[in-house]
């Protein structure tokens, strides 16, 4: 199944094929399910008696790369490819499913199985969440595979985990001119070079420089012709913070000194400022229902610490509204996310499966 899935990736809020291949799965071993529109599935095992439900989440987007790995089945959508592992949650998810439908008889309340589009445009959680992910969730769990991580390791750690993270673009709008008299212009240029480097000025003049935080400047276009004195310029990036105080005002404080730092140069900033999704914070009473889990399964020596990291996941959303615990699962390779060159030793699959079950089971018995 990740195979097949992995052939035939898909970018976000476009996964039709993969949402139709999680359906047909669902359909043949007789678990209901809701297709959304346009695209992701929701579905519900029902246990032997009533109780309490439990969510586990898998998402199902692919990205915007070429595969370079060479595999056997490297991706047949040329400049897209399942370059993050998110193929291999919805096959491990998939798999857990199987086990869960034979264990009904274990189970007292009900399993929700959330195949979510578009993480990886930082929308999706919430998109699920308004079609009713979430409604009556005790508990929500879910995990991520990492390369570069040893195969089977499992990360976990309650508290704060990963970052929050933003989009942003700044369009700055100046006055072109011939680069020769460049006082009759208003160089937006100039005004974006000052902006991007006061926007680092964030960190330690704005918050506390022993807060982590990253604000980065991704891409940088201004002018159309080497003598011209540019009459426009936008720069995109990101923000990343774990302060959820200082998150809900970092709108305002990037806003104001873009804004302050083009007017210098007589030009004006226009911001657009979206929240992707929240910090995420592991709830520390579900994170040992899932240590205890994983200790059933690898044992205690394969348990590491969960790091804190910059490295964002819409999962936050989740967890920011029911408890929830979220991991990462060693899956081996030598390249990083997002590489053409991303790579999962599938042996890491079977602590997968045996997880999400796992979980469900210990904590709907």
């Amino acid at each position: 199944m990740r195979r097949d899935l992995h052939m035939h990736p898909e970018e976000s809020t476009k996964e039709f094929r993969t949402s139709e291949v999680v359906a047909n799965e669902l359909s043949k071993m007789g678990i209901p399910f809701t297709r959304l529109d346009p695209t992701g599935v929701i579905a519900e095992i029902q246990g032997s008696k009533p109780g309490k439900t439990i969510a586990l989440r898998a998402d199902i987007d692919a990205l915007s790369v070429f595969e370079k790995t060479g595999l056997d089945f490297e991706s047949q959508n040329e400049g897209v490819m399942h370059a993050c592992g998110h193929d291999a949650h919805t096959a491990m998810l998939l798999g857990a499913a199987k086990i869960l439908v034979e264990a009904r008889g274990q189970l007292k309340g009900t399993v929700r199985l959330l195949f979510q589009p578009a993480e990886e445009t930082g929308h999706g959680s919430r998109y699920m969440i308004g079609k009713g992910a979430l409604d009556n969730v005790d508990f929500i769990f879910g995990q991520h595979i990492f390369s570069m991580i040893p195969v089977g390791d499992l990360l976990i750690s309650a508290g704060t985990v990963m970052a929050a993270a933003d989009y942003y673009k700044i369009t700055i709008t100046g006055k072109s001119c011939h680069a020769a008299t460049p006082q009759l212009g208003h160089d937006a240029t100039l005004a974006a070079a000052s902006t991007v480097m006061d926007l680092q000025t964030i960190v330690s003049r704005e918050i506390d420089p022993l807060t982590p935080v990253v604000v980065n400047v991704g891409t940088v276009t201004s002018g159309s012709r080497f003598n011209i004195c540019s009459g426009e310029a936008v720069l995109e990036g990101t923000v990343r913070l774990f302060d959820r105080e200082r998150h809900r005002k970092m709108p305002e404080v990037l806003k104001r000194i873009a804004g302050e730092a083009c007017r210098a140069f007589r030009c004006e900033a226009s911001v657009d400022y979206q929240v992707m999704h929240d910090v995420l914070v592991n709830d520390s009473e579900k994170v040992r229902l899932v240590r205890a889990a994983a200790e059933k399964i690898i044992g205690a020596g394969m348990i590491k610490p969960f790091k804190p990291t910059m490295v964002g996941e819409d999962f936050a959303e989740y967890s920011s509204r029911v408890p929830g615990a979220f991991v990462i699962l060693g899956g081996g390779g030598e390249a990083p996310q997002h590489s053409d060159h991303f790579m999962v030793d599938e042996k890491a699959f079977v602590t997968g499966v045996s997880l999400y079950a796992q979980t469900a089971i210990d904590y709907l018995s």
